[in-house]
């Protein structure tokens, strides 16, 4: 299961991207917007000093699995097994000023490497409701996004990643879901093979016999480090198996 249109990245339009550290200092002076349901808001968070440093890069490919409607929540495991990840993303527009109500929404494959709505893809069989391993929450009057998940597995043709759109604008459905807004950003994120390694040892990914492609074999990331969607992976635990936290601030044109 290649993602043939993940060959390179694409698109012109520029966007802002901050290390995971930086991004306390950026959520300086934001402002503070009507509330969103509890459900589906991330909390506010106090923010450490640190200091702002932003560098241009460009956006990734969306590649061939987004699926419309996905859910508004703030975990999206659904019971899926795999170790865990506390994502914590950041979004400033480009002068670094957090943007919040914005929707984070995230998708990636499980552990043994399949996508929900294209189950088998990577040669297993599972069941597939199509929406586990996707969905998105609105970011706090700090800017920031946090998602509870798994690391992804890997399938054949891509190093590990997560894709990730940022909307504004949205109208939340009774469905739980989303309508409308604009799409501001849509990128990846990337793991640190030192991690990636560890997490492969740990069942159930050590069950997927699928070759896996480095990060540094990747035909999409390219190697520029968190201005490319590397994130900032923090152990919480002793082991692999304990989890990690995963920090990125993306910051958006528009």
């Amino acid at each position: 299961m290649t993602e043939h249109s993940d060959a390179r990245p694409v698109g012109r339009r520029t966007v802002l991207i901050a290390t995971g550290t930086t991004a306390a200092a950026l959520a300086v002076g934001a402002a503070t917007a009507q509330q969103a349901p509890a459900a589906t808001r991330t909390p506010d968070t106090a923010p450490a000093a640190a200091a702002a440093v932003c560098t241009l890069t460009k956006e990734m490919t969306e590649g061939p699995y987004y699926l419309g409607g996905a859910l508004v929540r703030s975990d999206i495991t659904e019971g899926k097994a795999g170790v865990p990840l506390k994502l914590a993303l950041t979004v400033v527009n480009t002068a670094c000023t957090p943007i919040d109500n914005a929707l984070v929404e995230i998708w990636h494959a499980d552990a043994l490497g399949e996508y929900s709505g294209y189950v088998g893809n990577n040669g297993h069989h599972e069941s597939d409701d199509g929406t586990f391993l996707r969905g998105g929450v609105l970011t706090n009057s700090s800017g920031v996004a946090d998602i509870t998940t798994i690391h992804p597995g890997w399938y054949r043709g891509r190093c590990i990643h997560i894709h990730v759109k940022v909307h504004t604008g949205v109208t939340l459905t009774s469905d739980g879901s989303f309508t409308g807004g604009s799409t501001l950003h849509t990128g990846q994120l990337f793991f640190s093979e030192t991690i990636t390694t560890a997490v492969a040892k740990v069942s159930p990914y050590s069950t997927n016999t699928v070759t896996r492609t480095t990060l540094s074999q990747d035909s999409v990331y390219d190697g520029g480090g968190a201005s490319s969607g590397l994130l900032t992976l923090t152990a919480l635990g002793s082991s692999a198996s304990s989890g990690y936290t995963g920090t990125l601030t993306l910051g958006v044109s528009g």
